[in-house]
């Protein structure tokens, strides 16, 4: 599977954004607690140890900025940060495959990711990071059907890339991308991605960028 080319400037452009502030601004329990739709937002979700931390410390060059974790479920808010001084929300969503937790708090985080999913204005694009060890799992299947119901484009970003030959890998983004042609909400690109190689960082960023009006406008 060919992956995606991008224009230098456009390269350039999400090098400078990334490369630019960075910061953890809140942590969100409820929709009550979201900041104001003021600026474009992405977000970034996948299951529990999927490597979604790592991915937002790579893409900002910050080793520590969202905190990595082996146990699951560790984050449990809808966790924004400011990117550029104002320009972009990223926010990281909360795990999927909750197995240290309450059915009761899952039910309220599930809950608060519904609500927030289906009511954001601002949120132009959901990243649904699958590890390409792996594939697409029921949890997956699971987001995308939300997803698909709330009309909220989202694009699959494999992780983890370097742990898998690289056949392997482009026969797993091969079936990903034949399974998404059914799911009207699903960009049909699929990225590929190593948070530990910095391989896809690039072109991840400038996926995001392209979302932003120019500086200044």
């Amino acid at each position: 599977m060919q992956a995606p080319s991008y224009p230098d400037d456009q390269i350039e452009a999400g090098r400078q954004l990334f490369s630019g502030s960075a910061e953890f601004i809140m942590g969100v329990v409820d929709l009550q607690g979201l900041p104001v739709a003021d600026r474009v937002e992405v977000c970034f979700a996948g299951r529990s140890n999927v490597g979604k931390s790592s991915l937002i410390n790579a893409l900002t060059g910050r080793a520590k900025l969202a905190r990595a974790s082996t146990e699951p479920g560790r984050t449990r808010e809808l966790n924004y940060f400011d990117i550029g001084e104002g320009r972009l929300y990223l926010v990281d969503l909360p795990g999927f495959g909750y197995a240290q937790v309450s059915k009761t708090q899952v039910a309220a985080w599930q809950k608060l990711i519904k609500s927030y999913l289906r009511g954001r204005p601002s949120l132009r694009r959901v990243f649904l990071l699958v590890d390409s060890r792996r594939g697409l799992m029921d949890t997956d299947h699971e987001i995308m059907d939300l997803l698909d119901g709330a009309a909220v484009t989202y694009q699959i970003v494999l992780t983890k890339i370097d742990k898998v030959p690289k056949p392997e890998v482009e026969k797993t983004a091969a079936e990903v991308s034949a399974k998404l042609r059914k799911r009207g909400a699903a960009h049909p690109v699929v990225l590929q991605t190593s948070s530990e190689k910095g391989w896809g960082i690039p072109e991840l960023r400038a996926e995001i960028v392209a979302f932003l009006p120019p500086p200044g406008a």
